[in-house]
């Protein structure tokens, strides 16, 4: 099932600046084995914004749940799902 998702992040400022800086190496390094594994199959970020946009390939709407509750900075975030299917017209 592939879904896309739109993450807005917003970290309060009351984090301390080493906190905060931890959290965010843990999120990649957790990204990127999500995309290693091939469950994060694309990512962008949203020029701008502290957003991104990604394209999950799951089994399930609770791995998708599990998957992205498991982001470190899943606290900080505004998350939407949209479900995708295959359009009729495409060739690929």
């Amino acid at each position: 099932m592939l879904f896309l998702v739109r993450m807005d992040v917003d970290i309060p400022r009351d984090i301390a600046p080493k906190v905060a800086d931890d959290i965010k190496a843990h999120e990649k390094a957790y990204a990127q084995e999500l995309q290693r594994i091939g469950k994060w199959v694309h990512l962008y970020r949203v020029v701008g914004e502290y957003a991104n946009y990604s394209v999950f390939d799951v089994e399930s709407n609770d791995e998708l749940h599990a998957l992205l509750s498991g982001l470190p900075l899943f606290p900080f975030m505004k998350i939407k799902v949209t479900p995708l299917a295959k359009h009729p017209s495409a060739i690929a």
